[in-house]
């Protein structure tokens, strides 16, 4: 929010990020972002309200965020060589009217081969431990990268601007001159 120059405040919504039984990943972001979105309408009452949510997947499994060392050796383990897919997604709610419209940002990042070295190597320097996946792409993840498929880069570090300035838009919100009032 701050590249686009917007005011903003930050609130973290209580929401339950389980799955439900059967949901795709694709779904299950979608819901979260709303859910988030609306868990906070009470709050401010008279905003629009960003909600978004991540799910990295890889051979069809989530990956959650690795929190120890071990963890994280593991999870870039079993991406070596392959795709992982984020699912990004977000939903902007008028608080004072109940509209809200939702988006979804899809994004595959191809890992290259990684020697036990190389993961060992990165995992110490960067500590990706909060980072579903177990590497952080706005830092020295790219030298684990072969290839990255999306449309918008900041969709991968968890808020697809572009497609968000397309829904502030939609709801009256002129990004080139917000930040100017």
């Amino acid at each position: 929010m701050a590249k686009l120059g917007l005011p903003f405040e930050w609130a973290a919504p209580a929401v339950d990020e389980s799955p439900q039984a059967n949901e795709l990943f694709p779904a299950l972001a979608l819901r979260l972002a709303s859910e988030k979105s609306h868990a906070l309408a009470s709050r401010y009452p008279h905003h629009l309200i960003i909600g978004s949510d991540q799910v990295a997947t890889l051979d069809n499994k989530q990956l959650e965020k690795p929190l120890t060392r071990e963890r994280a050796i593991e999870q870039l383990r079993a991406a070596s060589g392959k795709s992982v897919k984020f699912f990004t997604s977000l939903c902007v709610l008028d608080s004072s009217s109940g509209e809200s419209r939702l988006d979804l940002d899809e994004t595959i990042v191809r890992f290259r081969p990684l020697s036990e070295r190389m993961i060992a190597a990165y995992v110490e320097r960067e500590q990706p431990y909060d980072c579903a996946g177990a590497f952080k792409s706005e830092g020295l993840g790219v030298v684990l990268f072969e290839k990255l498929e999306m449309e918008d880069p900041n969709a991968l570090v968890g808020l697809p601007l572009i497609r968000l300035i397309r829904l502030l838009e939609s709801f009256g919100v002129n990004v080139l001159n917000a930040g100017n009032s």
